[in-house]
């Protein structure tokens, strides 16, 4: 390394050193102004990508040469919100919709178009040291692992990145092995390693410098049913016990249900809908589900009268209900039919999202 690269280097650690010494001597003093102001503020965040375009074949490839065509992309077009210290927030969209390239931008990964962004008092975009020591960005389709070796050695090596004094890193790393339930698995390579062994790990590297903003993109991608409730699990622990801020992606509408009451719902980069998980299923799906069983057969035309039948057995249904008047049509049913149970609840919030984006469709 040059002379001008090793000063560089040593300039880098002192600030790193100074920044995080102060982060870890005031971080109760830092919460107690968070909680006055949002953490997360977002507005009119414009990000839009010039993407090239050409034809299959190779007479399309050589005019590609002399004569590129270009179209315009507008992953995020204007949205804004902003997000409350300890809050836990979904963010659900169709692929493409602009999940990831908000994420990228409030993480300062990507610089935005236009729009005004601060998260945790900082600019993203400047990349401070301050800044990548109050948060975290851990992608379900990306690594930080080091794949050869075994997780504790980027555990070791992501103490020495951040500064983090022994102490602290020793007691948060016995929560997060706890938690995840990752001690079998810190001594092998993460290659050995099965998919969600290793977003457990994934999990924990990323937190292991106790950040305050956490920005989690699809962090179940993949993961059987065992796998995704102890990451769920973990993230409730862990943003109840250190009030973290979080914003969440997934597809796995569990995972919004189990730790987000607010969502923000975004669609081709506009955002359309930000608010309580509930009113947008009581907005979205003006009925109710009454799920029956029955203790002897009961006639179609019977079962018809009281809804919409979109499920029969011999011995059950499934019949959705305007949801102003759900209490009366199942007194009515419990009088007229030969019912042993019945239950009530909201259609499944994949069929309310899918609603959403068909009616935008339309």
């Amino acid at each position: 390394m040059s002379f001008l690269g090793r000063s560089l280097a040593g300039q880098f650690v002192t600030r790193m050193d100074v920044a995080l010494e102060a982060r870890y001597s005031s971080a109760e003093g830092d919460r107690g102004c968070q909680d006055l102001h949002p953490v997360i503020t977002v507005d009119g965040l414009v990000k839009h990508f010039r993407v090239h375009r050409r034809e299959a074949g190779m007479r399309a490839g050589l005019r590609g040469l002399v004569h590129r065509e270009y179209a315009l992309v507008r992953a995020v077009d204007g949205i804004s919100f902003r997000v409350a210290a300890g809050e836990v927030v979904g963010f659900l969209g169709p692929n493409g919709a602009g999940k990831t390239t908000t994420l990228k931008c409030l993480a300062g990964l990507l610089y935005p178009d236009a729009g005004a962004l601060d998260v945790a008092g900082f600019r993203p975009f400047e990349r401070d040291q301050d800044f990548l020591g109050t948060i975290t960005f851990v992608m379900g389709q990306r690594n930080q692992l080091y794949w050869d070796l075994p997780a504790m050695e980027t555990f070791h090596a992501n103490r020495e990145i951040y500064r983090i004094p022994r102490s602290d890193f020793e007691a948060t790393l016995d929560v997060v092995v706890n938690l995840l339930e990752i001690g079998p698995y810190l001594d092998r390579p993460v290659r050995n390693l099965s998919l969600g062994e290793r977003m457990r790990c994934e999990l924990a590297a990323g937190l292991l410098h106790r950040p305050r903003v956490l920005f989690l993109d699809e962090p179940t991608l993949g993961l059987d049913v065992t796998a995704q409730a102890a990451v769920r699990r973990f993230i409730s622990h862990y943003s109840h016990d250190y009030s973290a801020t979080v914003l969440l992606t997934s597809h796995y509408m569990a995972d919004i249900t189990a730790l987000a009451q607010r969502v923000l719902v975004i669609d081709h980069g506009v955002l359309r809908h930000d608010g309580d998980l509930a009113a947008l299923v009581a907005q979205r799906a003006p009925i109710r589900q009454i799920t029956v069983t029955l203790t002897g057969d009961v006639d179609d035309r019977a079962l018809a009268r009281f809804g919409n039948v979109v499920n029969r057995s011999k011995l059950s249904a499934v019949i959705e209900v305007p949801r102003d008047s759900i209490s009366a049509v199942a007194s009515q049913m419990l009088t007229a039919l030969p019912v042993s149970d019945v239950s009530i609840a909201d259609p499944p919030i994949e069929e309310v999202i899918d609603r959403l984006f068909t009616e935008r469709d339309g």
